[in-house]
């Protein structure tokens, strides 16, 4: 229907052609909350093909403030984001083949969600599936769109594979100190600026505009006024074991994942995470103090957010008491501990 694409279409560097083109792409969306509605539902508006949504987690009150797909219907009857999302987007252009997957991305689900998918965008809120969608974006030679916020900040990268460096070259470059929405909390103005960044992107890599993409790192703190453009190209590296010249994808590796295992007879999950370096725990009880009551010694810390407690060790690993539902409970380890 031309009219519905009309405006997309005058501009130039899309018309007519790149509309066709956006008729037959497929997007990945990994994460259904902030970033992942707001972009989902610049894809579908924009005349994407076909968008599927992988997310794992239901609609609660405290989404509504910026998840823009989501209503209150959606909040009091916890309907999975990934099948609300799907409604909503539905409604707004039927002409879109919207695919919902409740589910938890593992790199067996990634070799399946793959399957046929021009570009992946990240709107995930961990870093192993970060790391996942990496490796396997690497492997299946699938672009994708890294996207982070926290607080009033906020990050995007736009990785191709076999062009750019990706993101295990620039784990070094990129703030990792455990903060999430649920400990520092986020304000919808920079959901709005990342995605506009993403989408962009996204954009241009449907259409087949790779002349116009941002070879670039960029950050935004939209309440200090800053920002940033770090050009990473010279940090690709060849001896990368994602994306170097004998790549061993090891985020697609049992011994590289978060692992869990339910306590026998204590309501309590385990939770180890793939690296064991020792934690800062000062740091860890610093942050976690803003939004819980903290007890920490030198060897461990612990917090409750009722019903559940937690105690997290040195070597990271945390134990969640309250329940014997291991993905329940890595749920709460990434909404609370990064």
């Amino acid at each position: 229907m031309d009219v519905r694409y009309s405006r997309q279409i005058l501009f130039s560097p899309i018309g007519r052609e790149g509309q066709d083109r956006l008729k037959e792409k497929h997007v990945l969306l990994i994460g259904a909350g902030a970033l992942g509605t707001s972009n989902a539902e610049i894809m579908v508006r924009a005349g994407v093909g076909k968008v599927t949504i992988a997310d794992r987690d239901y609609v609660e009150w405290s989404n509504l403030q910026r998840q823009q797909l989501y209503t209150e219907e959606d909040a009091a009857h916890e309907i999975p984001k990934a099948v609300a999302a799907k409604k909503r987007l539905e409604s707004i252009n039927g002409e879109v083949a919207i695919n919902a997957e409740i589910l938890d991305v593992t790199p067996v689900e990634m070799a399946r969600l793959i399957d046929g998918v021009d570009l992946i965008i990240d709107a995930t809120d961990n870093f192993d599936i970060r790391m996942i969608i990496n490796d396997t974006a690497q492997k299946y030679g699938v672009p994708w769109i890294y996207g982070a916020i926290v607080g009033s900040y906020g990050l995007s990268y736009t990785v191709i594979p076999e062009e750019t460096p990706c993101l295990h070259c620039l784990m070094k470059r990129i703030p990792m100190d455990g903060a999430t929405c649920d400990t520092a909390g986020v304000i919808s103005p920079i959901v709005q600026l990342i995605v506009a960044h993403q989408s962009a992107e996204a954009l241009k890599i449907l259409t087949g505009n790779h002349g116009a993409l941002r070879k670039q790192l960029i950050s935004y703190d939209i309440w200090s006024n800053q920002q940033s453009a770090i050009d990473v190209g010279a940090l690709k590296e060849d001896s990368c074991p994602s994306c170097g010249q004998a790549p061993t994808y090891p985020f697609l590796d049992y011994e590289s994942q978060t692992k869990t295992a339910v306590l026998c007879g204590r309501d309590t999950v385990q939770i180890r995470p793939a690296s064991r370096e020792k934690r800062d725990l000062q740091k860890v009880a610093s942050k976690l103090s803003q939004t819980a009551e903290v007890r920490h010694n030198e060897f461990l810390l612990s917090f409750k957010k009722d019903p559940y407690r937690f105690v997290m060790f040195q070597d990271g690993r945390v134990l969640v008491h309250g329940t014997n539902d291991a993905q329940h409970a890595k749920t709460l380890y990434h909404r609370y501990l990064g």
